[in-house]
């Protein structure tokens, strides 16, 4: 086992170099949530610090946690935020834990504060039929323009996974997507008729005309300059979109896939499958879409039966 070195600082700074490790290599997760991770945990030692009781990790007790805890909740921070600064704290010192530093784990009856779940904006079938009736089939990248609303709804894809979507991971004759997700985690996602037609017509016409620049060849979906769409050309085709179709909703591409998602649910799919397509590691957060649909329920209730009415 690594052994930590002298002084209260290179102490946390070297356990810290081995969670940065234990997050890469066990956990599998991407740099950006490494590194939130790591900013998050680090904050515990700035606490420490400005107390005056800087100490090394081994030494912290669960009354230090309490007082942080409540640092945290008197910062102007959002509760999210807190809860996920709680949860980098717990994971650090569990990996503290597996590496017998401890023998006590201090984090482990630190609460969370609770959160309200808000249900995510869901587009109706009526509101995508207009979003693509309002697609201009005679303008400039028309094809394209399809082909991305169709695959955004029908495969219920974030938009990063559709910006990086490549020709070699699509196969037409299977019909299913290769999609690599949140920490570079590949899972296939089943193609539907209308996203699968669209995508061919756009290969066929706009993206045989558009020769891709070194490096982008294999992306799908191009600029007119050949390079790969970004983040935000996608978001601004949607909100152009939206306008033009008149949908008075706070609409993003995640709009889709809450979309496509609740959809599912409401036409009785299973809830496994559902995760799978979504690519969510936790069975909890697909379980949202189980809200949703008891929502939908309810407002079907409260607007069509006699005795529900006010």
């Amino acid at each position: 086992m690594q052994q930590p070195c002298s002084g209260n600082f290179m102490n946390w700074q070297s356990w810290l170099n081995g969670f940065r490790n234990y997050l890469r290599l066990e956990r599998s997760l991407s740099d950006n949530s490494i590194e939130a991770y790591l900013t998050d945990t680090a904050k515990l030692l700035q606490y420490l610090e400005a107390k005056g009781e800087a100490k090394p990790p081994n030494k912290v007790a669960q009354s230090d946690l309490t007082g942080f805890v409540q640092w945290i909740g008197s910062l102007e921070v959002s509760q999210r935020t807190q809860a996920r600064i709680i949860s980098g704290i717990r994971a650090f010192f569990r990996y503290l834990l597996m590496e017998d530093v401890i023998t006590l784990n201090p984090a482990a009856n630190l609460e969370v504060p609770r959160m309200s779940r808000k249900l995510p904006e869901v587009l109706s079938i009526q509101d995508i039929e207009k979003i693509i009736e309002a697609i201009d089939m005679s303008g400039p990248h028309a094809h394209r323009n399809r082909a991305i609303i169709e695959t955004l709804y029908g495969c219920g894809l974030r938009v990063s996974e559709l910006v990086n979507l490549k020709i070699s991971g699509i196969n037409l004759r299977e019909e299913f997507l290769v999609i690599t997700g949140k920490g570079d985690k590949q899972r296939l996602v089943p193609l539907g008729s209308q996203a699968r037609k669209h995508i061919m017509l756009y290969m066929d016409t706009e993206r045989r005309q558009t020769p891709a620049i070194k490096g982008h060849e294999d992306f799908v979906f191009l600029n007119r300059l050949g390079r790969q769409l970004s983040r935000v050309m996608i978001f601004t085709l949607v909100k152009n979109l939206c306008r033009d179709a008149g949908i008075n909703k706070t609409v993003s591409p995640h709009t889709f896939r809450h979309s496509f998602a609740t959809h599912l649910v409401e036409g009785g799919a299973d809830l496994r499958a559902v995760q799978d397509m979504l690519g969510h590691e936790s069975i909890t957060t697909t379980e949202i879409y189980t809200h949703l649909n008891r929502e939908y329920l309810r407002e079907n209730l409260l607007s069509f039966h006699p005795r529900a009415k006010k």
